[in-house]
């Protein structure tokens, strides 16, 4: 939350209850524990330390159909590579279409395209703001979301509307108009019989979902708390030059303002956050957040953050994420439970250090392959081919809707400086970004870092 999203604006539109809100959108299951195949590995209860558990299907590769073309919103690395990710998933997949903001991303990737064999005609690679709406209005069965997240929740809309089934990287959103928006959207989707999912990749990994799975079966007994950390190096960043607008500027230096990636914590950390969410089966009641900026050079964004998200049994999750170059770094999720903890992918352990339980991962030649884990990016995909071929429901908006939310409260809550709790999360009206989306000056976005509280008086 950077000065526009002062601690009286965040609270702007009033305070109502969280069921008010979602019984005046008509929005279900946007905080809820999910369940079923068309939710993902969820758990539609959570009665002590035994859960329901609701397998999901891992293909080594999608079921043969029907033709499936896709098409491509935001030509970056992520959304190259996930282009990338679905042709491997199995056959008679193509690409169709791709789009971005700048041409200079669309060449290159049609260039990476062309360099693996995949060629994309010059009459359908568009270049604009504008340009996704020339992708809904292709052949292309599946709709790529891999833009900067604030253009996630209009681009769905889009697809939805269009009757495109979807990837929807994470985070959904930068704000919670964003969620409320892409979460009324994804009811439009199942009512279309649309299959969705997102870049929630830990959520389609083999050995994550073993290890859920005996954390409902009650290995770790009840849980009572998670520590969680992501540690890394800062990403690029890029000085501003004379003959940029303030868009051109902003939109070519994403990564380091809020209103574009919802900041760090929303942006990368979000998978973590989501494994916590996921294994502790239910959604926190408030987030209590500190952070701060040390190295950051460009933009308006913290690059450390430390929350605490307490849920309504007393039970509390700590969340650590930093991005700052020469420090130690690593990722850890540990959910810990009254017979033991787990790191969310593959181990259980007593609290003695010795191992309880881990995931028989075969070695390298063996001839039973079946417990080998696919690289989960593109076995999201294969996930979503399969669905869509045998005409089954996917759909795990309300999953990556919650964890983004999540994200945000944990911002909202280091850059104010107060307990922000999930049903003021829900109610706030904040909408980040300017007010029209033009290649020139952008009204109401400055580069002004956050800082929570008041300024102490000195006498």
């Amino acid at each position: 939350m950077d000065e526009n999203i002062s601690r009286k604006n965040f609270l702007a539109g009033g305070v109502v209850s969280a069921a008010g809100v979602i019984g005046a959108l008509s929005i279900p299951n946007l905080i809820t524990s999910c369940s079923g195949s068309e939710r993902g590995s969820g758990s539609t209860s959570v009665k002590g330390a035994v859960r329901e558990f609701v397998p999901v299907e891992m293909l080594p590769k999608a079921v043969d159909g029907k033709p499936l073309k896709a098409a491509l919103i935001g030509c970056g690395g992520r959304g190259t590579g996930a282009l990338l990710n679905f042709l491997e998933a199995g056959d008679n997949l193509s690409i169709v279409a791709i789009a971005d903001v700048f041409a200079e991303k669309v060449t290159a990737c049609q260039k990476m395209l062309s360099d693996k064999g995949v060629d994309v005609n010059a009459d359908m690679c568009f270049v604009g703001l504008d340009a996704y709406k020339e992708i809904m209005n292709t052949d292309a069965d599946i709709v790529f979301l891999c833009t900067p997240p604030y253009f996630r929740p209009i681009h769905f809309k889009a697809a939805v509307d269009a009757g495109k089934h979807i990837f929807n990287e994470k985070p959904c959103a930068v704000d919670a108009w964003g969620v409320k928006t892409i979460t009324l959207a994804s009811r439009n989707a199942d009512m279309k019989g649309l299959c969705v999912i997102s870049g929630l990749v830990r959520r389609s990994q083999k050995d994550c979902i073993a290890t859920y799975e005996q954390v409902c079966a009650g290995m770790i007994g009840e849980i009572t708390g998670a520590n969680v950390i992501r540690n890394g190096g800062a990403l690029w960043a890029r000085k501003r030059k004379p003959e940029w607008s303030d868009m051109e500027y902003m939109l070519k230096n994403w990564v380091n303002f809020n209103w574009l990636s919802g900041d760090h914590i929303t942006e990368q950390f979000v998978h973590e956050i989501d494994q916590m969410y996921w294994f502790m089966g239910r959604m926190p009641v408030s987030a209590l957040g500190y952070g701060g900026r040390q190295r950051r050079e460009t933009g308006d964004m913290y690059d450390n953050f430390s929350i605490r998200y307490n849920f309504d049994n007393g039970v509390t999750g700590q969340c650590s994420t930093r991005q700052i170059n020469g420090c130690t770094n690593g990722k850890s999720v540990l959910v810990y439970g009254t017979k033991g903890y787990t790191d969310c992918s593959g181990k259980i352990f007593n609290y003695d250090g010795s191992i309880k339980w881990q995931y028989s991962y075969p070695k390298k030649g063996d001839p039973d392959q079946s417990m080998a884990v696919k690289n989960p990016f593109v076995q999201e995909h294969i996930r979503l081919i399969t669905a869509i071929r045998r005409g089954e429901k996917l759909n795990d908006t309300s999953e990556v809707a919650n964890t983004t939310l999540l994200a945000l409260m944990g911002r909202d809550s280091a850059y104010t400086g107060r307990v922000v709790t999930t049903e003021e999360a829900l109610a706030s009206s904040v909408k980040l970004g300017p007010e029209s989306l033009t290649m020139g000056k952008v009204e109401g976005v400055e580069e002004v870092i956050p800082r929570a509280g008041i300024p102490s008086v000195v006498k």
